[in-house]
């Protein structure tokens, strides 16, 4: 079975969403349950253990991965304290890095992410660093001990598709580690262009989230992952500059047949 590796967790689903922007929490269970997905994350600022109200961790079955994120850090500092502080409210061992203090674009900051990185990998983490995509920023994350890497393809929340293709590209060629798709998918057909290109695997929360249907969409862009796994698999046909008949052209239509 083709599975995806994560620091030797093996993961049946390729794809991972996020739990922010849902109409309400309640619908968050089905959506999990549509897409099959196995890794979830979300915003340790979200969670409350010690409110009395329901907590957003009620609402994600017991044999999902946590996958907090470090959502509102602006350094490397407040990203490694918000890491230690999912941990010690029970959320595990991974972490999502996301360290932004552009307000605009909401564009990480690279090398604040790095040294997020390093530290949080020596102290045990699995760590999945959000990044723009730069070959020598990924270097140095997989130096400093990420797990995977998780480039954007379009800032936060725009549904843009993949704007950073090229340079997106260049990290799965290059880097041995997963390259995780993060941030712009607004589709699934964009979902299974990351997946044909050779991405290990999606993250996807607004189009899911904020669809009229997120229990159909989920279900959308699980098969969408799939189908696109399945052909990168399958090693696509080339591309041709001129056209070339898919039958021969010989055996029929002779001169003085017709």
């Amino acid at each position: 079975m083709d599975l995806l590796d994560i620091r030797g967790n093996k993961l049946k689903s390729r794809l991972l969403i996020g739990t922010g922007k849902f109409p309400s929490k309640h619908i968050i269970p089905q959506v999990i349950e549509n897409c099959e997905t196995q890794v979830v994350t979300m915003a340790v600022r979200r969670v409350d253990i010690g409110s009395k109200e329901e907590n957003l961790l009620d609402y994600i079955p017991k044999d999902t991965i946590l996958l907090p994120n470090t959502s509102g850090a602006r350094n490397a500092e407040e990203a490694v304290r918000i890491a230690r502080l999912a941990r010690a409210m029970g959320c595990g061992n991974w972490v999502k890095i996301e360290v932004i203090s552009d307000n605009k674009y909401l564009l990480p900051d690279n090398q604040e992410t790095i040294k997020a990185t390093e530290i949080l990998a020596k102290e045990g983490f699995i760590v999945l660093p959000y990044m723009n995509p730069d070959l020598m920023t990924a270097r140095r994350l997989v130096d400093a001990g990420a797990a995977a890497v998780m480039p954007l393809g379009a800032p936060i929340g725009t549904n843009k598709g993949i704007r950073t293709k090229e340079l997106v590209q260049i990290l799965i060629d290059e880097i041995d580690l997963p390259i995780i798709v993060d941030a712009g998918i607004g589709k699934p057909s964009q979902a299974a262009e990351a997946m044909e290109m050779g991405a290990a695997a999606v993250l996807v929360n607004t189009a899911i989230a904020t669809s009229k249907d997120p229990v159909q969409m989920g279900k959308a862009f699980s098969l969408a992952v799939k189908a696109g796994r399945t052909a990168y698999l399958s090693k696509m046909a080339p591309i041709k500059e001129h056209a070339h008949a898919s039958s021969p052209l010989t055996g029929f239509l002779h001169k003085g047949e017709l």
